[in-house]
């Protein structure tokens, strides 16, 4: 049974309204790269995302890290914590992950800030993930990539639409069995 057939069941009996991200979002945005080349851009203390590091799940760290002038003299932008990461491009295009930490990523994330008045981050992520084999099939170019724009786009069920207290508990519960079942699964493949 796919992930979609159980967020099928969970939602059963709930009225739902599709709505394009960013109609559920404060903020869709990607960052920048420091130019590679320039030494006094990198080393430094500031965490800086690169979509190899969006793997399904939470972020709490980076590989890379880069300085104060990389941020100044780049596209990078400081996003909030708990933003839904989107990969966009090459070999993880699809990939779905959450920021833990305040951080900067580089122009291949669409991070995702979602309006708290109406839709939980880990739902958003809960529903996204399972549709990774979609998000991955709108990809166009020798290496799939997708953009913003189609980010943007994608539709995600908002129970309740017109009571956001009603839907905020139940995608709350929603996420509740989900991690349960993803922390359940986790055990017992390890």
């Amino acid at each position: 049974m796919s992930g979609v057939s159980y967020l099928d069941k969970l939602l059963d009996g709930v009225a739902v309204e599709w709505k394009p991200l960013d109609e559920v979002s404060v903020k869709i945005s990607s960052g920048g790269t420091p130019k590679t080349g320039v030494a006094e851009f990198y080393d430094g203390n500031i965490p800086w995302l690169r979509t190899q590091e969006v793997d399904f799940g939470e972020i709490w760290d980076t590989g890379v890290k880069i300085t104060e002038s990389g941020v100044k003299n780049s596209s990078a932008k400081w996003i909030p914590a708990n933003c839904v990461i989107v990969a966009m491009y090459g070999a993880t295009v699809g990939k779905i992950g959450i920021n833990k930490i305040p951080m900067t990523t580089n122009q291949a994330c669409a991070n995702i800030e979602l309006d708290k008045k109406i839709a939980d981050y880990r739902y958003v992520f809960h529903f996204l993930s399972n549709q990774y084999e979609y998000i991955k099939s709108l990809g166009a170019g020798s290496q799939t990539n997708i953009n913003a724009g189609i980010v943007k786009k994608l539709n995600v069920p908002i129970p309740c639409p017109d009571d956001p207290q009603k839907s905020l508990k139940i995608q709350a519960e929603i996420v509740r069995i989900l991690d349960t079942f993803t922390e359940l699964t986790a055990e017992l493949t390890a």
